[in-house]
Parts: structure tokens; C-alpha cells; sequence
């Protein structure tokens, strides 16, 4: 039996009168995604505008309801070892990002920022049975590593949407905090990303299934990437935008460099590369946006992504600012996203 579904036998006119929405809409999203792109299109704002009852996180996987324990095994952690809705049951925000290192200074910040600190300072990796991803957590707030690149992201969102399924979390909101490439912005500039788009500029991700290349809609929370760029206004600490975020497979050759150990193209097919792509409304590079967006969209959780430019890819390829100064761009996500979440629980 799933978890959340309760063993109390319901009567036939109780099971009559509740329809079960919920699986319904998970069933019926994951359908339409294996449609032609044309038709998943003209499904989309119907889905977007849908909500699910209470904003529980859904999972578009029948089997899961069939096992009867789901072992995380990147996190280290297990439905049949652990106490998921005790653990997180209260959790409202997660935040991830790259390094295990920035997640752990990340929810030392909002820690503080919420009035609860611990003694010391310390906070435990919640996944220190396993070194592949981190873990932390402060009263409502989660914080967890997720590697470099699609893949990594992607390993750790399936097991972090099943893990906030089984603690039976609400209202989710997911944010993903981090670095990216700019395009004609000054470093330091902190995008929120409108679309996440592939590397022709087309706002979807894909992927192969089962021999089958599926097509997933990477738009983001037009809401609350409002409420955010609302936040940086009234921080009114550093340049930030809306824009598209170009997401790619690899950091050299994908994103236009010329330093990587093969480069088969001249500076000025690069350039005329990146101009198209900020034509076409991209802001910034990174490598995770485009799964990350899919996912939240599937489990029908409000998602951000909120990164600081560490350099003009107009201007070079290579990051060349002093540690000092890339410590503190990094600082900017957490420091808007931080402001977000206070102002959300009415500490502002």
C-alpha cells in the first residue's frame, strides 16, 4: 500500500463520492507527454492551470504503490528505516544546488535568517550514509547538493520528489541555486530564469525512454519568478532579471567555449552563437535547468531557478575574478532566495 493511503475501509458511497483527482491528473500528464510535441503544446496551459487538491506532491509512477519499501539509495535513506513524515513532514522550501559545500553554508544562512540557529553552528548531513549527494535541514527548510549536470540533478530530484511524497509534504516550493555562464550581462547579475531552452533555443527537454526520445515542457512559475524579482527589488542589493536559461550537456563544447581540449570552431562562429541565443531571450548558461523544470512540472511543484553570472561570455570564457569577489556573487542566490523564503513565512 503507497504511503499517506490509509487501511481504514472506506464504504461504497464514500468511494463513490471522492474522485481520485490526483492520480487522475498524474496519469493523464504523464500521457500527454508522450504526444507529439504539437499536441502536448495544447495541453500545456490546461496542466499549468490545474491544480492538485491541497498541493500534495504526485508521482507519475504507478508501480511505486506496489512496493512495500522505496530504499533512496543516493541519499541513504528508505521508507522501511526511516520515519519520512517526522523527518520532513514540515518542510515548505527546498533549495538545491551544485556543491555540498554552498548547500551547507546555504542553510547556515537561513538559519540565522530565521531565528534558528543551533549551538555551534552544526548541522548534520541528513545523507552521511553516502558521499553522492548532502542533505540539510532547518525547520522548514531543506538544502541538498545535486552535483554537476543533468544526470547528477536528475538522480537526486527522483529521489527528492519521492522523499517529499512520502512525508507527505504540501505547498512545495523548489528553488535551485547557483552559478552560470551570462550572456550580455554584467558578472555578478543574478537571472531568474522565465524558460530553461535547450541548446537551439527551443523551451523543452529531451530524452531518450525505452529506445523513444520523449519531449518534456521546461517552462518555469511565471508567479513566482515575480515574488522573486519583487524580493531583489526590495533588497535592492545587486542587477537581476527574468530571463531564459540555455541549458546544455557539457560546459566547453556546448556552451561556445574556445579553452576546452577540443574546439573545432573560430571565435567568430562562436560570438554570432551566443548573440543568437540572446536575441532569442537567453540570459545565462548553466547545465541543470531544463530536467529540473521538467520534473517540478510532472510532480506539479512550484519551481525557481535563480542563478549569479560569473562572467560575460561576450567578453571570454574563462572565470578570472579574484576568490574573494566569486565567493560573494555566490553569496547573491542565497541572499535573494533567503529574503524570498523569510517574506514567505511572514519574517520580514
Amino acid at each position: 500500500m503507497a504511503p499517506g493511503v490509509s487501511n481504514e475501509k472506506k464504504t461504497d458511497d464514500e468511494q463513490s463520492s471522492k474522485f481520485p483527482f490526483a492520480s487522475f491528473l498524474s496519469y493523464f500528464r504523464s500521457s500527454v507527454l508522450l504526444l507529439p510535441v504539437s499536441c502536448h503544446r495544447r495541453f500545456s496551459s490546461w496542466l499549468d492551470d490545474t491544480e492538485l487538491p491541497e498541493n500534495f506532491i504526485h508521482l507519475c509512477n504507478p508501480h511505486l504503490e506496489k512496493m512495500k519499501e522505496d530504499i533512496l539509495y543516493h541519499f541513504a535513506l528508505g521508507t522501511g528505516t526511516h520515519d519520512f513524515p517526522a523527518l520532513f513532514g514540515d518542510v515548505k522550501f527546498v533549495c538545491v544546488g551544485g556543491s555540498p559545500s554552498r548547500m551547507k553554508s546555504f542553510i547556515a544562512y537561513i538559519a540565522e535568517e530565521l531565528g534558528l540557529a543551533s549551538p555551534g553552528g552544526d548541522y548534520p548531513n541528513i545523507c552521511a550514509g553516502t558521499d553522492r549527494y548532502a542533505m540539510y535541514k532547518v525547520g522548514p527548510v531543506l538544502s541538498v547538493s545535486h552535483g554537476m549536470g543533468i544526470p547528477s540533478i536528475s538522480i537526486m530530484l527522483h529521489e527528492l520528489i519521492k522523499l517529499l511524497h512520502h512525508a507527505k509534504c504540501s505547498n512545495i516550493t523548489i528553488i535551485r541555486i547557483g552559478t552560470s555562464g551570462g550572456i550580455g550581462l554584467e558578472p555578478g547579475s543574478v537571472v531568474i530564469t522565465r524558460q530553461s531552452v535547450d541548446a537551439t533555443f527551443k523551451p523543452q527537454f529531451e530524452q531518450v525512454i525505452l529506445g523513444k526520445t520523449v519531449i518534456r515542457s521546461t517552462n518555469l512559475d511565471e508567479q513566482l519568478a515575480r515574488e522573486l524579482m519583487q524580493c531583489s527589488k526590495e533588497i535592492n542589493q545587486f542587477n537581476t532579471v527574468i530571463g531564459n536559461t540555455m541549458c546544455t550537456l557539457d560546459f566547453y563544447e556546448g556552451q561556445g567555449r574556445l579553452d576546452g581540449a577540443i574546439c573545432l570552431y573560430n571565435e567568430e562562429e562562436k560570438l554570432q552563437y551566443l548573440k543568437e541565443a540572446y536575441d532569442s531571450g537567453v540570459r545565462n548558461i548553466e547545465m541543470e535547468s531544463s530536467v529540473f523544470a521538467a520534473m517540478c512540472n510532472l510532480s506539479g511543484v512550484k519551481g525557481a531557478v535563480v542563478c549569479v553570472t560569473l562572467l560575460n561570455r561576450l567578453e571570454g570564457d574563462q572565470i578570472s575574478s579574484s576568490h574573494d569577489v566569486l565567493v560573494e556573487y555566490q553569496q547573491r542566490p542565497q541572499k535573494l532566495v533567503g529574503y524570498f523564503i523569510k517574506k514567505s513565512l511572514g519574517k520580514v
